[in-house]
This record gives C-alpha cells, structure tokens and sequence, in this order.
C-alpha cells in the first residue's frame, strides 16, 4: 500500500535540497587534488570517479533520514525498490567529465518522482553558485528568480545546446548532424552537463536543447525545470523524452527546430 497521494512536493523539494547541499560540501571541499578513477563504464571517456560513488551514498542517507521507505534510482547505485509511492532520481555529479578536469559546470541532479511521475526537481552547481527548482505547477526557479523560456525570431536567431554521447561512433554521428545544423542556427553550445543544458533553456540562456543518450537520472530534475519555464520537453513525433532524444525549446521554436533535425536524419535508429 502507499501513500503517495498524501505527499507535498514541496517537502520533497526540501529534502531534495538539504541532501544535495551536504553532497556539494563533500564534492567542493572533499575533492582530491588527483582524482582517482573508481571504474568506467562504456569507455575510456565515460569515467566513474570516487567522488562521484560518495556523493551519491551521502544523498541515499540524507534523504532516508527523512523518508526511509522511497525507492531510489541512481547513477551508481541502480534501482532500490521503496514501498512509499516516491522514487528519488538522483545523478551525484552531472557532468562528471567536467568535475575530474576542474571545470565549474556540473551539478548535483535530484529528482522526485510520485507515483511514476516526477513532482519536484533540483539542480544545484555548487562552483557557479546556481540553485535551480521546480515543482510540478509550481514554475521554475534560479534562487529567488522565476524563469521562462526565451523564443528567438527563427531558427537563424536560436542559440542551441547539445551533448554527445561517449561511444566514438555515436559521437561521430552526433558531429555529423551539429554540422549540418550550425549553419542554420545562431551557434551551437557544448557544455557537458544534461541537467544544465535544460536548466540554461528554462533560464533563457540558450533557446533549444537537443541530445541522444541522456538517462532518466541526467534530465529527471531538468526536464521539469524547463518544463515548467514553458519549454516542451520531448522526443521525437510527439514521444516521451528518453534516451533515443531530449529536445527542449520553447513552443514557438520547438517544432521548428524539431523538423530541422528530422531532416539531418537524427531521428533514425542505429547510432
């Protein structure tokens, strides 16, 4: 039985806060001057650093303290079953790549899901001092300001963000397709963190966001984010987004910039 009903988002929300701000103290002060390399996953540039096993244990333990009966979906840790109604969606750092390097844009990603669908979500990137929020019809929030998505004249005016995927051959074709788009588009922006990117959408900070390969624990926080700024978040013809494509832009510039990437092909299976 659960009672998932009787839930507030918002009080996920805060717990959501509490456990990702301990995570950023131990990430920030914590992190070794030579980091070490866990284990890596499905390349050499796909890498699992120790940090990133830690911080997800220390977010585990500081929601429990306060729901010890929700399940967990995790980057490390994989699925925990919970009898409550409420999975966590956690990525301990998005944008890991960009942590092992010292680079500021990665992010703590913490997203609530009740009853299969996510209620709340939180990004925090400790090192651009950012906290972003949401939850679901609630708005979308960097600190104190609401956001919302910035519509540009046309496709020659957007300012997009994409990701590649750390497979070589998929990331050969993903050049291929940035290649046929930057021309019809303001510019391209590469940032390394999924959750961001959606973040910077809602923010206005670019106009559209598209990637192939994202996880559910890579956009869960930000897909509501920049829902809830106005942005459609979505895959491909009318699907749910998921690993074959996330693509968030405002309304105006969405079936737009939809159409054009159906027309590179990135719709097609197989990469």
């Amino acid at each position: 039985m659960t009672v998932a009903a009787d839930v507030d988002p918002r009080e996920l929300l805060a717990t959501a806060r509490e456990a990702a701000e301990e995570a950023a103290v131990l990430l920030v002060q914590g992190r070794p001057a030579q980091l070490g390399v866990a284990s890596t996953k499905s390349s050499p540039t796909d890498v699992v650093t120790e940090m990133d096993t830690a911080s997800e244990k220390m977010i585990k333990a500081a929601i429990r303290r306060h729901r010890p009966d929700d399940g967990f979906l995790g980057e490390e840790g994989g699925t925990e079953q919970g009898g409550s109604g409420v999975r966590w969606v956690i990525d301990p750092i998005d944008g890991t790549v960009n942590y092992l390097y010292g680079l500021p844009a990665w992010a703590v990603s913490i997203g609530a899901e009740v009853d299969g669908q996510v209620v709340a979500g939180l990004v925090l990137a400790p090192q651009l001092g950012e906290l972003y929020t949401a939850v679901r019809g609630g708005g979308a929030w960097l600190g104190e300001q609401r956001l919302g998505v910035l519509e540009p004249e046309g496709l020659d005016r957007a300012l997009v963000a994409t990701g590649f995927g750390y497979r070589a051959q998929r990331r050969a074709e993903q050049g291929r397709i940035v290649s046929g788009l930057v021309g019809r588009v303001r510019d391209i922006r590469r940032g390394g963190s999924a959750a961001l990117d959606l973040c910077s959408v809602a923010a206005g900070r670019v106009n559209g966001y598209f990637e192939r390969g994202t996880q559910p624990w890579d956009r869960a926080a930000g897909a509501l984010i920049a829902t809830e700024a106005g942005a459609r978040v979505e895959g491909f013809h009318g699907t749910p987004a998921s690993e074959s494509m996330v693509l968030a832009a405002g309304p105006a510039l969405f079936p737009v910039l939809h159409e054009a990437l159906v027309g590179l092909g990135a719709d097609e299976p197989g990469y």
